[in-house]
């Protein structure tokens, strides 16, 4: 879309933010957190074309990242689990908590949460949910932390503000970082955490540079192009 087909506020976001300039992340926070508001909370995301090719299985590149200061959204999440898994699940904070009944929601259609959790047990019942969990990025998977033993330790991360990253077909991985509203300090602190996780998750057969470029943007604001050398090396 053109810029002068976007919305007022947006065009006065833009006139703020300078296109060609590559910010440090602290003074792209600040700035950001200058530009006019909308009426709801944005999510803010960072965004960073990668090295790779997508194409590639041994290029994938895929992982979470604890954010220190939360991800100021509220999880749902679903645990399939039976026994004391279940009642460790239940304590923690899961909103549902089940097994065969929950894999026979899901057939019929539900899907109201956020993020699904099973014991390596449940997954050889739960992987029958592939068709219908996959294609939203719900699926269990334990290189995203989502298939444990441990479901009260899964749950309590996940609900503390635990993001996954998974590269797109065109080579890139979008992160979010935390809320407008959180304090600058935090907003820094989690992407800092951010392009930690995402530098880490390099893939051993990608060759060359990794990290292209990093932009920081919030729902409805421009992009601001981040200087992330000092954390990509």
């Amino acid at each position: 879309m053109k810029l002068k087909d976007r919305s007022k506020r947006y065009r006065a976001c833009a006139d703020l933010v300078d296109p060609q300039k590559t910010y440090p992340l602290p003074e792209a926070v600040d700035l950001l957190k200058k530009l006019p508001p909308t009426r709801f909370d944005q999510t803010v995301t960072l965004s960073f074309k990668l090295g790779v090719d997508p194409r590639q299985s041994d290029q994938m590149v895929r992982g979470t990242c604890p954010l220190p200061h939360g991800s100021g959204k509220t999880v749902r999440v679903l645990v399939f689990a039976q026994g004391q898994a279940a009642i460790a699940a239940q304590e923690a904070g899961a909103e549902y908590v089940g097994f065969e009944d929950l894999i026979k929601k899901c057939q019929a259609g539900f899907q109201d949460f956020d993020v699904a959790i099973a014991t390596p047990a449940a997954m050889a019942e739960v992987r029958k949910l592939g068709k219908i969990l996959g294609p939203r990025g719900l699926m269990p998977n334990p290189k995203t932390g989502t298939v444990s033993d441990d479901t009260a330790k899964a749950v309590r991360e996940v609900k503390a503000g635990r993001v996954e990253f998974k590269l797109d077909k065109n080579g890139n991985v979008a992160v979010p970082m935390g809320k407008f509203s959180f304090q600058s300090e935090a907003l820094v602190t989690n992407g800092l955490a951010v392009i930690d996780a995402v530098v880490k998750a390099r893939p051993h057969a990608a060759k060359g540079k990794f990290v292209h470029s990093v932009t920081m943007s919030a729902t409805m604001t421009p992009g601001l192009r981040i200087d992330a050398s000092a954390y990509t090396k």
